[in-house]
């Protein structure tokens, strides 16, 4: 078996006695699956990048492939992925993906029988709001943000418009040739073999417009790809394609690519919000954070979209700030930013209980630190007042001591955030809970609250004391 992340279908290696072998592919939509076989067979046919199809079962749910091995795109460009710095490698693989694209684009759509697509022919204004209302029902709903209705479907209306203005709906080319939209065109459907990039997962491909499939890949959530390195892919990939279309006008395709990846970001949040959300599949989850970047970002890079689009403007410097969990509590789905519950206790009283039922988070031994207690002065007072304070900031241990703890908690907080998860606990004991462990509680719940978006409960058990922000 070969793992998917977000296909209903079944994937399996079959291997023969000779160690040949080959991918078999069990479809759960006839439809689907016969707009696969079509354009597997048209692509190959004329010589483009895509995977041999050996057989077809007779009802056309299940066929055979050509095994191009396990190496993803995705995985080969790892190392830039997770550090934003994209080695020469790395990036002649990108370069290479994207003149290819402009291939299967073009010269794909020749003879092509657009009627077999699934599960629409064209991209029109009717397929591009079935994207947008995904957004809106299937993500931002619900996140139970309160947002006015009117005015994002007023947003709606200005893209749809805008895209069709621009020429961005019309799916003819320059040279009066149709081009092939791919759809889903990211780096989890490209292989590489021998170093060329083949293409896969094309089934949702239709008559459309060439800027969607490079917002499409050069916008990929997970993809980190930086704008300087995005421009020289984009003018490799215009190069690539005005060998088909030298009469191209450049300006306008520019102009329109901004509105697409609006427009794709908006449709990967939706299908994040429901396979992760809905379908509960951690990968979605996970790459939430990465597409409200991206959401984010969009608007700061091209200011004018900003005025164009207010209430998507709004919801793009909101949403990144809410990363938002979906859990089922009764049956019933609710959504809630990264709760992080922080105690101070007394050792003699034993070690605080978590309440949440996930178990896990920290306990801190605060005792390795001078304390005030032992002095006189400071005995009836608390980690609160400003005398054990001072006394604790002026001798410096404690200052160390919660430098490291930052340090621990901060990674696990960034990494709750980014995978969805919903509680952490973290707690300080001292001899008495009343003056270090006091001080250390109050100085990271100020610290978490200032670095990211998560909702605080502050208990200091010893002294009874709450807070809840």
């Amino acid at each position: 078996m070969i793992q998917q992340q977000g296909s209903n279908r079944v994937y399996s290696r079959v291997t023969d006695e000779q160690g040949r072998s080959v991918i078999r592919v069990e479809g759960t939509n006839r439809d689907e699956n016969r707009a696969f076989i079509y354009m597997a067979r048209h692509f190959h046919k004329l010589g483009l990048p895509v995977p041999e199809l050996y057989s077809v079962s007779e009802d056309e749910m299940t066929y055979t492939q050509e095994d191009l091995g396990d190496t993803l795109l995705f995985d080969a460009i790892k190392n830039g992925r997770e550090t934003g710095n994209f080695n020469e490698t790395e990036r002649t693989l990108l370069e290479r993906t994207l003149r290819a694209l402009a291939h299967i684009q073009v010269e794909g759509a020749k003879d092509f029988d657009w009627s077999i697509c699934f599960p629409v022919p064209e991209m029109d204004e009717r397929a591009i709001r079935w994207d947008l209302n995904y957004f809106k029902y299937c993500f931002l709903k619900g996140t139970k943000i309160e947002f006015s209705e009117p005015k994002l479907e007023d947003d709606f209306d200005k893209l749809v418009c805008t895209l069709s203005a621009a020429g961005g709906l019309c799916s003819v080319s320059a040279s009066g040739l149709s081009t092939f939209l791919y759809r889903d065109f990211q780096s989890r459907n490209v292989m590489i073999k021998d170093g060329k990039p083949y293409f896969i997962d094309f089934q949702g491909g239709r008559k459309g417009p060439t800027q969607y499939d490079v917002a499409s890949f050069l916008w990929q959530a997970k993809a980190n790809i930086p704008a300087s390195l995005r421009e020289e892919l984009i003018d490799a990939y215009l190069d690539e394609l005005k060998k088909f279309q030298p009469c191209m006008a450049e300006s306008e395709w520019r102009a329109a690519l901004p509105h697409f990846v609006l427009l794709r970001t908006l449709q990967v949040l939706g299908a994040y919000g429901y396979r992760g959300y809905f379908e509960r599949k951690p990968h979605f989850l996970e790459s939430i954070p990465n597409a409200l970047i991206n959401f984010e970002e969009i608007f700061t890079q091209n200011p004018e979209l900003q005025q164009e689009y207010p209430t998507l403007f709004l919801l793009s410097k909101y949403l990144p700030r809410t990363t938002v969990n979906r859990r089922s509590t009764d049956g019933q789905s609710q959504c809630q930013a990264l709760v992080v519950t922080i105690y101070s206790f007394s050792f003699k009283r034993g070690i605080p209980a978590d309440e949440s039922g996930n178990g896990g988070g920290y306990v801190f031994d605060c005792r390795s630190t001078h304390n005030p207690g032992k002095y006189d002065e400071y005995k009836a007072l608390t980690g609160l007042d400003q005398p054990v304070i001072d006394f604790l900031e002026k001798d410096g241990e404690i200052l160390t001591f919660l430098n490291s703890v930052y340090a621990l908690v901060d990674h696990h907080a960034e990494r709750f955030i980014e995978r969805g998860f919903d509680h952490l606990q973290v707690a300080f004991g001292c001899t008495g809970g009343q003056h270090r462990s006091v001080y250390c509680a109050e100085h990271l719940a100020q610290h978490l609250k200032e670095k990211f978006n998560v909702q605080i409960e502050l208990i200091h058990r010893e002294r009874g004391i709450y807070h809840k922000w």
